[in-house]
């Protein structure tokens, strides 16, 4: 038996709330700078400071791209930000799953609303991107998350837990 090796590389769309905090953080430079100038002298450098610190550590959070990578039933999820700095951020056993179907299905019905389950989503928020869910045991908990899944990855969990994967 031959192993499965996948990447998959989602760019995360930008949310209205991102927009709403990259303006409001670089007003916020804007107006302190303003006040340096105007008002307070004294605030110049720190304007300057922050500004610097906003566009090297704060603006690249918000620019996101998910990797999965997938080994034969191993799914290892990074985040990369401004296309520099990767971070892993989940890796599951799918051996451990519950429950595999497209979001928004009949099967996932029982699992959605429970209380204490951690519900991530790594998927691009884009509406017309087919997205799945995945419902895995953890150590001590269980974990909702969204992911945007090919063929061969959803046929290789099917084909290693066939009763919990529903591709309708």
């Amino acid at each position: 038996m031959s192993d499965l090796y996948q990447e998959i590389l989602v760019k995360k769309k930008p949310t209205s709330t991102d927009l709403l905090a990259k303006t409001a953080l670089i007003a916020l430079v804007v107006l302190i700078a303003a006040a340096g100038i105007l008002i307070m002298p004294l605030l110049l450098p720190v304007a300057v400071i922050l500004g610097v610190l906003l566009w090297w550590l704060v603006l690249p959070r918000f620019d996101v791209e998910y990797e999965y990578l997938y080994v034969n039933g191993e799914l290892d999820i990074d985040a990369i930000y401004a296309k520099q700095k990767r971070k892993r951020i989940a890796g599951y056993d799918l051996h451990d799953i519950e429950m595999l179907a497209p979001e928004g299905s009949h099967a996932l019905d029982s699992y959605v609303n429970r209380q204490g389950v951690k519900i991530k989503d790594f998927s691009s928020g884009e509406e017309k991107a087919k997205k799945y869910v995945a419902v895995i045991n953890t150590d001590k908990t269980q974990e909702i998350i969204r992911l945007e899944l090919n063929s061969e990855i959803l046929e290789d969990v099917r084909r290693i837990a066939p009763r919990r994967v529903s591709l309708m």
